[in-house]
């Protein structure tokens, strides 16, 4: 591990020299390129400092034990490597998590969309809840939420919400997102106090590049017509609102929230190119659940994830088993225990199969 963590750091001190060069901040690509291989290396890097401080912190203690002779010096050695010892331990294991092989992924931004499910009313209703609790946890996270298009429910929420979200690795905490997220509850259209239970599905799509996906844009047909959404005085009066059908695949985006019509197009043409890349990393993600036991990961949006039920403020997460009894701090984007949770399950599974990505 040793000779690997100090090939890391020779790279990390390279990329520092070149991140600097003229020719690498003139070539845009280039620079964020580096820039994201700089942050990604740093991380490491800090880590390997730590451990390197550690264990020679670890080896004197360890000579004092052996060689001292003034017995209160030993037990003071003893106590310190007593300390120390168990951080090894835990430092070792956070490294060996940061050298696996991760999913090229996780640093992409996402497309998130929520849909009602079953349930008529109350699923748009809890669709609309279930937005918001990505939305406040995205303000925690420090990430940038973008509204792409939307159709509301008659009794409030929304059939259908799809909005963009900008961040570092948000697609690699968003991920185990996917799938149909079931409430349990006394519906607000409900007379006669019963529980019902209703279900929004979530997909959660890498934001897909040019690179990753190559669009033959005479594959596909650009509609346009008025916004029907919020929007100022142009709502209804112009034709800013852009329906893109990708004729191949019969895929259909649309985008009505940008007053201009051309940034309408780029949005919707962003979600085109993310549900096509979908397609292709759903195929790839079935492989690997085809070599698992157990598929924490697997973002299939048919998969129920999660169980919200109001009257015992209960948050079960039927994939890892895990309950928390807090449901309002969960529906105000607290989300962050579940996410950590299936993330160390899903390494444990990587670890022991020694699967990769």
């Amino acid at each position: 591990m040793l000779d690997q963590l100090e090939a890391i750091s020779e790279r990390f001190n390279e990329v520092a020299q070149q991140i600097v060069q003229p020719e690498a901040v003139s070539d845009q690509k280039r620079f964020m390129k580096l820039s994201k291989e700089y942050k990604d290396l740093e991380k490491i890097v800090v880590q390997y400092k730590d451990y390197t401080q550690l264990l020679e912190e670890i080896e004197n203690a360890k000579k004092v034990i052996a060689t001292e002779k003034d017995e209160d010096f030993r037990e003071m050695a003893k106590g310190e490597l007593d300390e120390l010892l168990p951080r090894r331990e835990t430092l070792e294991e956070a490294i060996k998590e940061m050298l696996m092989p991760k999913d090229p992924n996780d640093s992409k931004n996402v497309i998130l969309e929520i849909r009602g499910g079953t349930g008529g009313d109350e699923a748009a209703i809890f669709a609309g809840d279930i937005f918001r609790m990505y939305q406040r946890f995205c303000e925690k996270m420090g990430w940038k939420m973008s509204l792409v298009d939307f159709t509301e429910g008659t009794s409030g929420g929304y059939k259908e919400i799809i909005t963009e979200v900008e961040g570092e690795d948000v697609y690699g905490k968003l991920k185990f997102e996917s799938g149909v997220h079931r409430v349990q509850r006394v519906p607000a259209t409900e007379t006669q106090g019963r529980i019902h239970t209703s279900a929004a599905s979530v997909a959660v799509l890498p934001e897909a590049e040019e690179v990753d996906v190559d669009l033959n844009m005479n594959d596909i047909r650009k509609d346009t017509f008025c916004s029907s959404g919020a929007g100022g005085q142009s709502v209804n009066t112009t034709y800013s609102a852009v329906r893109l059908t990708h004729i191949p695949s019969g895929i259909v985006v649309q985008c009505q929230d940008e007053r201009s019509q051309l940034k309408n197009f780029d949005k919707a043409l962003i979600v085109l190119r993310s549900r096509i890349y979908e397609i292709e990393l759903k195929k790839h993600n079935d492989a690997i659940a085809s070599q698992r036991k157990t598929m924490v990961g697997s973002g299939d949006r048919s998969d129920k994830i999660r169980t919200y039920n109001y009257p015992q403020s209960r948050v079960t997460d039927h994939r890892i088993g895990l309950t928390v009894y807090n449901l309002p701090a969960v529906m105000d984007g607290g989300i962050g225990e579940f996410i950590e949770q299936l993330r160390i399950a899903e390494n444990a599974e990587r670890l022991k199969e020694g699967a990769t990505v």
